[in-house]
């Protein structure tokens, strides 16, 4: 459980749903890393394979620097987030980096995107800039939807950034002084760029690093044009609105 008494510079945000065999492996790879004053913080949504309690017997293990957040049900991944950064800032954490737990988001690049936040308010982890990329395995009909959900909403929204849906991202914590957490109102496909559309607004220095996406979820995707008509929607209605 991460204490206040210790200093923690980094807090690695990670929501879990049936990453049991995972979780173990990621926290352990991230430790290996050398990055000092590092801490974690999970949310898991009631995972029904265990993953709460391998948690749990990890964080025995990080006496001080991991903390995990238990959810009774499936929540939605901007809800997980919303609680990870408040965890991660009240417990004074200067950085804060959120990625998967399924190594689609590639453990060495944070030492790249910690290093970078050295110098910026957020870093983007990104796959469409030089030497970024979607998974290579990705069907056409895959790439397109991505590409077109990514291209969509950076029009919609008069965004910036090349990566507006990423979910690899490191921030200053004083970012969250200005970006209200509770103003947040997506909840699952839409809520990154909810929030770099938040971000930009408040004109915070973002930058970008590649990295390739590896899809690592078994089974077939979830994502359709129809879920990113409807992100983008919402996303219009947070525009428009005052």
């Amino acid at each position: 459980m991460i204490n206040s008494q210790h200093f923690i510079e980094t807090i690695i945000v990670i929501p879990t749903y049936n990453e049991a065999d995972n979780l173990p492996k990621i926290v352990k790879e991230i430790s290996s890393l050398g990055i000092n004053n590092i801490g974690f913080i999970i949310i898991d949504d009631g995972s029904p394979d265990g993953t709460g309690k391998i948690a749990d017997k990890i964080s025995n293990e990080f006496p001080g620097f991991f903390k995990v957040i238990h959810r009774e049900e499936k929540m939605g991944l901007g809800t997980a987030y919303v609680e990870g950064f408040r965890c991660a800032i009240e417990s004074k954490a200067r950085k804060i980096i959120q990625m998967d737990a399924d190594f689609s988001h590639p453990p060495k690049e944070i030492l790249k995107i910690n290093y970078l936040l050295n110098s910026s308010d957020i870093v983007v982890g990104s796959r469409y800039i030089d030497n970024g990329s979607v998974d290579p395995n990705w069907s056409l009909l895959r790439k397109s939807i991505s590409s077109f959900g990514n291209f969509g909403i950076r029009l919609l929204m008069g965004l910036k950034v090349r990566d507006a849906t990423s979910g690899f991202k490191g921030y200053n914590s004083h970012v969250f002084d200005k970006v209200i957490l509770s103003q947040l109102k997506l909840k699952g496909f839409g809520f990154q760029s909810e929030v770099a559309y938040r971000c930009q607004k408040k004109q915070f220095k973002i930058i970008e690093h590649p990295y390739v996406f590896i899809d690592r979820k078994l089974g077939k995707s979830k994502m359709s044009f129809s879920i990113i008509l409807e992100a983008l929607y919402k996303l219009l209605m947070i525009r428009i609105s005052k």
